[in-house]
């Protein structure tokens, strides 16, 4: 079998084209989820608490040989995790969703009934007398 034939039958396998969607459909899916963070939630999250907007905080650490701030900007790390947060929290109820869909694994099977009284006692009879 030649390396194109392996390589065509490595890449048609169902796992690799679904992790290549996902892949894809994951980036789309975290530009999304920064817009709505950077956008939507930090804006009104930054006005509530005072007007701040977390992605001008930062720290000076002085200026660089070029004469450039140095900064340490914590803001951006605030804003990043809650981009995290939400990507989690996202992905965590859609795969709840999608449990929910699928079949629930089939009940354990009921112990049978015991035997009647009657076919205790005729097994009770019949071992005494395989003793003899």
């Amino acid at each position: 079998m030649g390396l194109a034939a392996e390589f065509k039958e490595f890449a048609m396998k169902g796992n690799v084209v679904d992790l290549a969607v996902g892949v894809i459909i994951g980036g789309a899916f975290g530009k999304i989820v920064s817009s709505l963070v950077g956008d939507v939630i930090m804006p009104v999250l930054g006005k509530v608490i005072g007007g701040v907007n977390f992605s001008d905080l930062a720290i000076s650490l002085g200026k660089d040989p070029t004469g450039k701030e140095v900064l340490v900007k914590y803001g951006a790390f605030i804003q990043t995790i809650f981009d995290f947060t939400i990507i989690a929290l996202a992905l965590f109820l859609a795969i709840k969703g999608i449990n929910r869909l699928k079949k629930p694994p089939p009940a354990p099977a009921a112990a049978p009934p015991p035997p009647p009284k009657s076919e205790v006692l005729l097994e009770e009879i019949r071992d005494l007398l395989a003793k003899r």
